[in-house]
């Protein structure tokens, strides 16, 4: 593995608790950051946070607003600064046609995984705007490009975080601040349990490297994406999809 420079800055990485999020801060962690781990799961995030060493550990709902200002604050006065945002929580809610998903449910991933982002970035960003540097890594998903059948919630709000991610790029570009998003297949992690068996089986059938992807692979993306090699892509959607992606 190669070591990405990451040395002195600090990442808030939120739904770092476990899986996908947990893999990036510990590639963070590793190449000389400090992490942040916001997570609604406090004894999970404790324990994250206490594995990774160089990392904090912040319980909250990442759709309240004072929520994250507080925990902002709190990062603020354990680290001192914030250079990299991973806005990464996010939930599946579950599948079925459009027409029988429980509009409550409905509006709930889009809450989470589109709003929670928003909310988040723009508490963080600026910061980083007034610092003159920053990076946002927002990780979205293939289904937000091509549509999933029974998620269109899911699907919904990872197209809206795609959006959202071209728009903060355009905004930022001037400013040093860098906003780019990741659009992995699917990974093997607690979302699965979410999910019927039939749609995990349509999702790696849809895998031409006929796998899903390794938090670690989408780790080292992320983790690039957040370091001062990347200068020039912003408002990017980088495709980590085993061969899946058609556009």
């Amino acid at each position: 593995m190669n070591r990405l420079d990451l040395s002195g800055r600090v990442a808030i990485v939120t739904g770092a608790a476990r899986g996908i999020g947990l893999a990036i801060a510990r590639r963070a962690v590793d190449s000389g950051a400090a992490v942040a781990v916001w997570d609604m799961d406090a004894a999970t995030g404790a324990e994250a946070a206490a594995s990774l060493g160089r990392a904090s550990a912040h319980a909250l709902d990442l759709t309240d607003e004072a929520a994250i200002g507080a925990a902002l604050q709190a990062t603020l006065a354990a680290h001192g600064r914030v250079d990299i945002l991973v806005n990464n929580a996010g939930i599946t809610g579950g599948n079925a046609p459009s027409w029988e998903l429980p509009v409550a449910e409905w509006k709930r991933v889009v809450e989470v995984n589109l709003i929670a982002p928003y909310l988040v970035t723009r508490a963080v960003v600026p910061g980083m705007i007034a610092a003159g540097y920053g990076r946002v890594v927002n990780i979205a998903s293939i289904a937000g490009k091509e549509g999933n059948p029974n998620a269109s919630h899911y699907s919904a709000s990872k197209a809206g975080l795609i959006g959202f991610t071209k728009s903060l790029g355009k905004e930022l570009a001037k400013t040093g601040v860098l906003a780019n998003c990741i659009t992995p297949a699917a990974a093997e992690t607690d979302l699965f349990k979410q999910m019927t068996a039939e749609q995990v089986a349509w999702m790696r059938g849809k895998i031409p490297m006929d796998r899903f992807v390794k938090v670690e692979e989408i780790a080292a993306m992320a983790c690039w994406l957040a370091s001062e090699e990347c200068s020039f892509s912003t408002g990017g959607v980088f495709d980590i999809s085993g061969g899946r992606a058609v556009y």
